[in-house]
């Protein structure tokens, strides 16, 4: 599916990083957007980049499953049914079980996994009506093995990656596509926290452009940067015994609370 003019596209978490950046991507392609995010003034800073555009704005946090649906039905009343819905919204932060941090695990998994499937569930059925539509998700690659001193981002992203693969599947006769985009280290406000090595850190308008392009071509699973493909593949075969020697002494994500 390439990209035209008449594409429209809807975004969550468009308000910075990897969101702002696809946004920002498919705006230069003329796109009518639908963006998604908590901070109204960012988004409506982008929107003024953009006045030829159709851009419709949701002030919303992704974890007001009603809210969400809503809107996704007053952008279709008004514009009609997405060519691409971008399940983009997702948060990072340390979490240590036995410190206190249970609701940091809940908060990730609420809007890293389960607001995904709330932004995929209003627009199924017109999408398969249609038999039109490509659905993405933005997954990570720290959703390959459990990351220690990140269990919940971890935890969060390998449910994303397993619940979009099960999409796929589930939606393949339907004439949907479903495309996993799988992040290394992007350079946005969500990873300047951390403050240990981010090998092949990509920047983001980079990492946008080689997305919308995986997107355009319906691929299943893309890992970018590419060496990061590599380097989670050889994750995904090491035995547990070197994975947990290798890892019992790597650099730990920021707790939430430190």
């Amino acid at each position: 599916m390439k990209p035209t003019s008449a594409q429209k596209v809807w975004i969550t978490g468009a308000s910075s990083g990897i969101g702002l950046a696809l946004a920002t991507q498919y705006a230069e392609q003329g796109a009518t957007l639908g963006l998604v995010a908590r901070r109204g003034d960012l988004l409506e800073a982008f929107r003024a980049k953009y006045p030829a555009l159709e851009i419709a704005l949701y002030t919303i946090d992704v974890r007001d499953h009603a809210a969400l649906a809503a809107a996704a039905q007053d952008f279709m009343a008004h514009v009609g049914c997405p060519d691409i819905v971008i399940a983009n919204a997702g948060i990072s932060a340390g979490s240590v079980t036995g410190r206190g941090d249970l609701e940091v695990f809940r908060e990730i998994m609420d809007i890293n996994y389960l607001a995904m499937t709330a932004t995929f569930e209003p627009f199924i059925a017109p999408m398969t009506a249609k038999r039109h539509g490509t659905l993405v998700g933005v997954s990570s690659v720290a959703g390959v093995r459990g990351l220690p001193g990140a269990g919940a981002y971890s935890a969060s992203k390998a449910a994303a990656t397993r619940y979009l693969e099960s999409l796929r599947v589930e939606l393949r006769a339907a004439g949907l596509s479903v495309v996993t985009i799988a992040p290394g280290y992007v350079r946005t406000p969500m990873t300047a926290r951390n403050d240990y090595p981010r090998p092949f850190i990509m920047e983001a308008d980079v990492f946008a452009r080689k997305a919308v392009r995986a997107i355009a071509r319906e691929r299943r699973h893309v890992v970018i940067p590419w060496q990061m493909g590599i380097v989670s593949s050889l994750l995904h075969v090491m035995p547990r015994w070197l994975y947990d020697w290798a890892f019992e002494r790597a650099p730990r994500k920021k707790r939430a609370a430190d």
